[in-house]
C-alpha cells in the first residue's frame, strides 16, 4: 500500500497565520554575549520587510513590570562606536541592565531615525557644514523623526506584556506604548556626553522634547 503524503494543512494554516500578523515571530536562538546570556527572538515586519529583534534575559513573567529598552538601529554608533551620538552607550547599558535584572531590549531596524544609513551620512555631511541634526533632516526633505513604535507594541504583545519599566529619554516611545494600552513607568536612560555629541543631545532635548538634564550631568 502506498503511504499517504502528509497533509500540508498545518503548514498552510501556519503560513496564513503568519501572513495575517503584522509582525509575526519567526525564530529564536540562545545567544551568549559579553553582556550576559540572552534568548534572541526574531520578528518580520510585513509592511517593510524589516527584521526586528527581542533580546531577552531571564524568564518573562507578564504579571510583573518588565524592564524594556526600545533601541533603534544605529550602524555608525552600534558598530563603529561613533562619538557623534550616544546610541552605542544606550544599547550597551540597556543590555547590561536587562542581563542583571531580567527583561528585554527591542532592537528595531529603523536606521537614522528612519531615513536610512546613506541619508544619515548625507545628514552628517550637512552637520559638518553647521546644521544641527534636525536642520539636516529638514534640508534633505525629511521630518525630524520618521521612526514609529508599532512594531515594538506588537512584539510586547507577543510576550503578553502590559506593564513595562521603560529605559528611555524619549517621550514619543512612552506615548506610543501608552496609546496601545501598555502601562509605562519611565526609568531615566541618560549617559555621559562627549564633545562630539553634546550639540546633538542638546538639539534632541530642545527640538525633539527628549528628557535630558545637562546641569545634573555637569555636577
Amino acid at each position: 500500500m502506498t503511504p499517504k503524503e502528509p497533509s500540508s494543512a498545518p503548514k498552510l494554516e501556519l503560513f496564513c497565520k503568519l501572513q495575517a500578523e503584522k509582525v509575526p515571530f519567526i525564530a529564536k536562538a540562545n545567544v551568549p554575549s559579553i553582556f550576559g546570556k540572552f534568548t534572541v527572538y526574531g520578528f518580520l515586519e510585513h509592511a517593510t520587510g524589516k527584521e526586528h529583534l527581542a533580546i531577552v534575559a531571564g524568564e518573562i513573567d507578564a504579571r510583573r513590570r518588565i524592564p524594556v529598552r526600545i533601541h533603534s538601529e544605529c550602524w555608525t554608533g552600534d558598530v563603529l562606536g561613533s562619538l557623534k551620538c550616544d546610541c552605542r552607550q544606550q544599547l550597551e547599558e540597556g543590555l547590561r541592565h536587562v542581563a542583571e535584572h531580567g527583561g528585554m531590549v527591542l532592537y528595531l531596524r529603523q536606521e537614522g531615525r528612519g531615513i536610512g544609513l546613506l541619508n544619515k551620512l548625507k545628514a552628517y555631511a550637512l552637520q559638518e557644514q553647521g546644521l544641527d541634526t534636525v536642520e539636516a533632516n529638514h534640508s534633505l526633505g525629511f521630518p525630524d523623526d520618521l521612526r514609529t513604535y508599532d512594531c515594538a507594541v506588537e512584539m510586547l504583545k507577543f510576550f503578553g506584556i502590559t506593564k513595562v519599566k521603560l529605559l528611555t529619554n524619549n517621550p514619543r516611545k512612552i506615548g506610543a506604548l501608552e496609546s496601545a494600552g501598555i502601562e509605562v513607568e519611565r526609568e531615566r536612560h541618560q549617559l555621559a556626553s562627549n564633545p562630539h555629541n553634546l550639540r546633538y543631545l542638546k538639539t534632541k532635548a530642545r527640538k525633539s522634547g527628549h528628557m535630558l538634564d545637562f546641569e545634573e550631568e555637569a555636577l
